[in-house]
């Protein structure tokens, strides 16, 4: 066979194994979100208490959290394929057991599992386009996937919705997960088929760390639980728990270091904080999922409590939001290469600035007509998402090593689930606390959604200032030097040059 012949055989099996990818992380982000509208349904269906509700959203949350970072480097050290199915098969099967549960601890338990399962496979559906893609198709790539993370995370109320109306009060909360099962299935047959049998690394020296994920483990824990459950633990003594992590956290960075020192493998290669753009990418992806999960969080506690929409009409009401970010997500995509971070910066302000305009449609349009009111503000944000998501995404893993880009995506995911719980925590506790104080709801709504303003003009500031860097201060740690020069280290074009 010619290579003229192979090569588009082989870049459309490599775009299958995308699709692959992308469908495993869609439904196991949509996860994140789709249960918030059900709970009703599972108290009414499974006698389900306040504390078990709570339960199945943070327990998730927490799972997801906890599995990243250490299913990351295990992808690294062990074949992200096969990561990435196994992670989808368990995902899968706990979603089946959440849909088929006689009890609230059946159901908890279940769902933490398929939270860690899906702490498994968010790390190698971006490992795997490192090191499936160079250049601009690699940002194509990351825009498909900035397209997916934004779109699963708003419309998951969207589908629950519809499959509560479906399926009634009673039993739709059962599928909510039984939804997953046909897509997981799906998954795996094209997975096993399509994905690609990538080389792993042969050196001795690239060991697991058990100790570094126990440290990790219980620093980012304790860091997330009482954020998680900042609602459901009164009191201020669960705050104690956040110097304990900052002690765990600091622990783990020492014996990184020292296993780097040693000639040791670490579980984060601490050297992908000297590049610039990891760094500072990082912290606007945390800044910025800190802001985005809270707004599906108040408004559809806002649109269900206060105006009384069913949970369909109120994923209705943010479906422009979804559509707008798979738009801007897949535009991102293409132009991050010629712009750089300056359509993070677009983006971000953005997202400010319709936010602002949500706020607006509420004060000026009160009453059932809100939801149409506050389309046109959600278009704006839900484009500057996808101007953000996307093309940070790229720029953050650009330089990594495709031999360290399954742990590197878990440090990135990582800092996302953290800045969610944070957001949710922070804009959480201004709503609820101004509804207590006998608020207007409105008013509650509008301080709740100024306040993730803010967390989000903070990435802003952080963008503005490393543009500003490069563009006084040039250096190798941005986009151009990452242009394709033949193969990125350890293969990154490997792909290509053993076909799959």
């Amino acid at each position: 066979m010619t290579t003229e012949t192979a090569r588009p055989a082989l870049d459309d099996r490599r775009w299958k194994a995308l699709g692959v990818c992308l469908t495993a992380g869609f439904i196991s982000l949509l996860d994140v979100s789709i249960v918030n509208v059900a709970l009703p349904s599972m108290e009414r269906g499974l006698g389900a208490s306040d504390a078990t509700q709570a339960w199945v959203v943070s327990g998730y949350a927490l799972a997801f959290g906890l599995a990243l970072a250490p299913a990351g480097r295990l992808g690294d050290l062990r074949g992200r394929r096969q990561a990435l199915l196994f992670g989808l098969a368990v995902f899968t099967a706990a979603s089946v057991a959440c849909g088929f549960a006689t009890g609230p601890t059946w159901l908890v338990v279940c769902r933490l599992i398929q939270g860690a399962a899906a702490g498994v496979v968010a790390p190698q559906t971006s490992a795997l386009i490192q090191q499936m893609f160079q250049g601009a198709e690699r940002a194509r790539a990351f825009g498909f996937h900035g397209s997916v993370v934004a779109v699963s995370t708003a419309v998951g109320p969207l589908v629950g919705g519809v499959l509560i109306q479906a399926f009634g009060t009673a039993d739709g909360w059962r599928w909510v997960f039984f939804v997953n099962a046909p897509i997981g299935v799906a998954a795996l047959v094209a997975g096993h088929r399509v994905l690609p049998r990538l080389p792993v690394p042969d050196d001795r020296r690239e060991k697991f760390d058990p100790f570094g994920v126990l440290l990790l483990g219980t620093g980012v824990l304790a860091l997330l639980l009482p954020l998680v459950q900042e609602q459901q633990w009164q009191g201020r003594a669960k705050w104690l728990l956040v110097p304990v992590a900052a002690l765990l956290l600091g622990a783990f960075w020492t014996w990184e270091k020292t296993q780097a020192r040693l000639g040791r493998a670490p579980l984060v290669d601490l050297g992908l904080f000297s590049l610039r753009s990891f760094t500072l990418g990082a912290l606007i992806s945390l800044m910025f999922f800190a802001g985005l999960t809270t707004i599906f969080f108040v408004l559809s506690l806002f649109l269900q409590n206060t105006v009384g929409y069913s949970a369909l009409a109120t994923g209705l009401s943010i479906l422009p939001f979804a559509a707008a970010s798979a738009v801007g997500a897949a535009v991102g995509g293409r132009l991050v290469m010629r712009y750089g971070r300056s359509l993070v910066v677009i983006g971000l302000g953005a997202v400010a600035l319709g936010l602002l305009g949500v706020v607006a449609a509420v004060q000026l349009v009160p009453g059932d007509g809100v939801g149409w009111a506050m389309a046109l503000p959600l278009v704006v944000a839900g484009i500057g998402s996808g101007l953000t998501v996307s093309p940070n995404t790229t720029l953050t893993l650009t330089l990594v090593p495709v031999r360290r880009a399954g742990a590197a995506g878990g440090v990135l995911q990582t800092g996302q689930r953290i800045g969610s719980a944070l957001g949710i925590a922070v804009v959480g506790s201004v709503y609820f606390a101004h509804v207590a104080n006998h608020a207007r709801p409105t008013t509650a709504l509008q301080l709740g959604l100024l306040t993730a303003v803010g967390i989000i003009l903070v990435a802003l500031v952080l963008a503005v200032a490393d543009l500003r860097e490069r563009r006084t201060r040039p250096g190798r740690d941005d986009l151009a030097a990452a242009a394709p020069r033949g193969h990125d280290e350890n293969g990154a074009g490997e792909m290509a040059g053993r076909g799959a």
